[in-house]
């Protein structure tokens, strides 16, 4: 099953971790998965040209490192990122080193040299309008997981 949490502009680290608290966590404790593969795209980058969201390599670790949690949990860590895009070239490679290294447990970080100039409020800030596509996305999300019967064989559901 896929659930897809439509972002608005603008969003940073804030309003990801936001989704992953309420609407990734949920679901992967709900489907129980037992292997976790995420496409690990760095579109959401605060320099990245085409979506216009403002995700830091601070925000990726942050995230990953909520997976890694989850995953221990529920499938036996058993997490496999498969990285596949992103269009800034001078900053998706400290995102992917921030992914790297919180998988592998380095610490401290590598010194991301962008912070300064999109971290802070305006990356881990939570609005109001990103709350609630958040919120929209787990109601969608609660609408569609209830228990369809199953279709006797030989018919079709309408």
């Amino acid at each position: 099953r896929n659930v897809n949490v439509p972002l608005p502009a603008g969003t940073g680290n804030g309003g990801y971790a936001y989704a992953m608290q309420h609407v990734v966590e949920p679901c992967l404790r709900d489907f129980r998965p037992q292997l976790v593969l995420v496409a690990c795209g760095f579109d959401a980058s605060a320099y990245d040209p085409m979506a216009r969201m403002v995700m830091t390599a601070a925000g990726f670790r942050s995230v990953t490192q909520h997976l890694l949690s989850l995953c221990d949990e529920l499938c036996g860590g058993r997490l496999v990122m498969v990285s596949e895009g992103g269009y800034s070239p001078v900053y998706a490679p400290f995102c992917g080193l921030a992914v790297i290294e919180t998988m592998a447990g380095v610490d401290p970080p590598t010194v991301d040299p962008f912070e300064p100039f999109v971290g802070g409020a305006l990356a881990d800030e939570l609005t109001q309008a990103q709350a609630e596509a958040v919120d929209h996305a787990y109601a969608a999300w609660a609408r569609s997981s209830l228990e369809v019967p199953p279709v006797p064989s030989g018919e079709r559901r309408q």
